[in-house]
């Protein structure tokens, strides 16, 4: 089985990417999937406008996935932009994508309802995303909820561009995780880069300390029971914990044994014990950018080649020589 996905290099990973996606790829990998997983730049140009951020963020991302272990036999870390064939598709799509089926993305209303700029890229993301997953022709695509729009137009373009082709693109399936809905950022809205409410993995210990304290939390007073089903720090905490560690926390919530700032340092050391390793070899990675390189580069060769292999079919099918 083939899966695909990608992250846009936006900022450092934080939990709701784990939780959200990265878990899930080494649960692929552990069981022996062929996994295509892509550090998204060309994506990211819709909103950064700093070539060295974007070089930095590019980099530090794809030591993240390393450090966290995406290093299977069958794991081709890339890149986006070292795949140019996805951007001949993107146009081929765009050719064959009503105007209707763009508008109707939500994730671009709400993007633009938070400020971000309403560019033609923004608006044309679900065309490129779709030229991301067609070019490799997977079977399945893990999304969150809210990426599931996006994949439902990649289906649709695949069968527009089969019945008018006469082609055989693969419509690939979402896999949606069971948490991709559920990891709260510190304002208690979904964790995201965006919305600047992330708890990074990889931060410095102090920086990290100061994004779980600053969760935000009710004003109930240590000593009273707490509800920890409204609670964002349970509610992370619990994605971290075993099934005896939460049971144990809830109670001491119900019972007023802790307050939330007791909570909050649970929370921290749950982080720091998850990650610890992940930690240090990432602080090794970014001290050896050429093995990070060599590893991008490998895995770009790779892509690419899928890539040419599968866009020559659709060159012959529309046309081209």
């Amino acid at each position: 089985m083939r899966i695909l996905s990608g992250i846009q290099p936006s900022g450092s990973l934080h939990l709701g990417n784990y939780f959200g996606a990265i878990e899930q790829f080494l649960n692929f990998q552990e069981k022996g999937a062929e996994l295509f997983i892509f550090v998204a730049d060309l994506h990211a140009l819709t909103t950064t406008r700093n070539a060295e951020e974007l070089r930095k963020n590019s980099f530090e991302v794809a030591a993240a996935f390393i450090a966290l272990g995406l290093t299977g036999e069958q794991t081709i870390l890339y890149r986006q932009s070292d795949v140019p064939e996805v951007l001949e598709l993107n146009w081929i799509l765009a050719c064959l994508a009503p105007m209707g089926l763009l508008e109707r993305a939500v994730s671009f209303k709400d993007k633009v309802a938070k400020g971000i700029e309403a560019n033609v890229g923004l608006f044309n993301y679900p065309i490129l995303q779709a030229a991301d997953i067609l070019a490799m022709q997977p079977d399945k695509i893990p999304v969150g909820k809210d990426q599931k729009q996006h994949l439902e137009i990649t289906r649709d373009l695949a069968e527009k561009f089969n019945s008018t082709f006469n082609g055989n693109l693969k419509l690939p399936e979402a896999e949606i995780p069971k948490t991709a809905a559920v990891v709260p950022g510190t304002d208690g809205e979904k964790m995201s880069k965006s919305y600047g409410n992330t708890i990074e993995i990889f931060a410095e210990e102090n920086v990290l300390k100061k994004q779980v304290m600053g969760i935000v939390t009710d004003s109930t007073p240590k000593g009273e029971p707490l509800d920890y089903s409204k609670c964002n720090v349970f509610a992370l905490f619990r994605l971290l914990a075993n099934e005896d560690e939460a049971h144990d926390l809830a109670e001491k919530y119900r019972n007023g044994e802790v307050g939330y700032g007791d909570a909050k340092k649970m929370l921290l050391e749950k982080i720091l014990e998850k990650f610890g390793a992940a930690r240090k070899r990432f602080a090794e990675l970014l001290k050896n950018p050429a093995a990070v390189e060599k590893i991008l580069e490998n895995g770009g060769e790779k892509a690419r080649a899928e890539a040419r292999k599968n866009l020559r079919v659709i060159r012959e099918k529309i046309g081209l020589k």
